[in-house]
C-alpha cells in the first residue's frame, strides 16, 4: 500500500507544485506534471528516508511530496531550458 499511497500523494503534489511554480519551461501537460510530481515524491520519501526523517517503508507527507516536485520541476526547466537555447 504504500507505493500506491506515494503515487497518490504525488499526484496531489505534483498538480500543487504546478500551481506554485507556473512557468514557460514547465511541462504544460496534465499527464508530465503529474508524472514529474510522482517522481518528486519518490525523490522525497528516498531522500527522508536516506537522511533519517522517515522510516524504512514510510513515504514522504504532502508538504515533502510537494518540496520534491518543486525541486523536480526545478530542474525539468533547467534541461528544458538549456534544451530551448540550443
Amino acid at each position: 500500500m504504500g507505493i500506491i499511497w506515494t503515487i497518490i500523494i504525488g499526484f496531489v503534489a505534483g498538480v500543487i507544485a504546478k500551481f506554485i511554480m507556473p512557468g514557460d519551461n514547465e511541462p504544460s501537460g496534465f499527464i508530465l506534471t503529474t508524472i514529474l510530481g510522482i517522481v518528486g515524491a519518490f525523490v522525497a520519501t528516498f531522500l527522508g528516508q536516506a537522511l533519517g526523517w522517515y522510516r524504512p517503508g514510510e513515504g514522504a507527507g504532502l508538504i515533502g511530496a510537494v518540496v520534491g516536485a518543486i525541486v523536480v520541476l526545478f530542474v525539468y526547466s533547467m534541461v528544458a531550458g538549456r534544451r530551448r537555447a540550443l
